[in-house]
């Protein structure tokens, strides 16, 4: 199975926030804005493995600024790391300016899609080789998130986290 790289998954979704999807604010709900995302990652998940996905878990949302009525919303999805089957999504959520175009950070996120076959067992998934100093940043801080999350959900001990041992070496 060759490896790929993270450009091989980018996915770009971008849309405009209509009035039956926002608040008494009159701006996006987080449900619709999570669910835009899901959906991007499933893609990116999906354009890695070339396999059925299937959400894990959504493992970080920062809803760092609201998303007003009339926004157009970009949203761009990547795999940041593929494990055996497990593959951890970056999301990037940009709000475009009305008049001048530039394109403004909203939020972000961190999904983990799974692969698996026409009976929803897991399949092995090609593995990824980052490219930018991003991306390697990102494929290095999924392995400590992983580990983090199979230590909690005790799945792994403590002892054996070696990426989270290292951080406070």
């Amino acid at each position: 199975m060759q490896p790929k790289t993270a450009l091989q998954s980018k996915t770009v979704v971008t849309d405009i926030v209509l009035p039956s999807e926002t608040n008494p604010l009159n701006n996006l709900f987080g449900g619709e804005l999570l669910a835009r995302m899901d959906r991007a990652a499933s893609i990116a998940a999906r354009r890695h493995s070339r396999r059925i996905v299937v959400t894990a878990s959504v493992n970080h949302v920062a809803f760092n600024r609201s998303i007003p009525l009339g926004s157009v919303v970009t949203i761009e999805a990547k795999v940041s790391r593929a494990f055996t089957s497990s593959m951890e999504i970056y999301l990037d959520v940009w709000i475009e300016d009305r008049e001048s175009g530039e394109c403004v950070k909203a939020n972000e996120a961190i999904y983990t899609f799974v692969a698996v076959d026409e009976t929803g067992r897991p399949v092995k998934i090609p593995q990824l080789i980052p490219e930018s100093d991003l991306e390697k940043q990102r494929y290095d801080a999924a392995l400590r998130r992983k580990q983090l999350s199979l230590v909690l959900a005790g799945k792994m001990k403590p002892v054996d986290a070696t990426e989270l041992k290292a951080l406070f070496e």
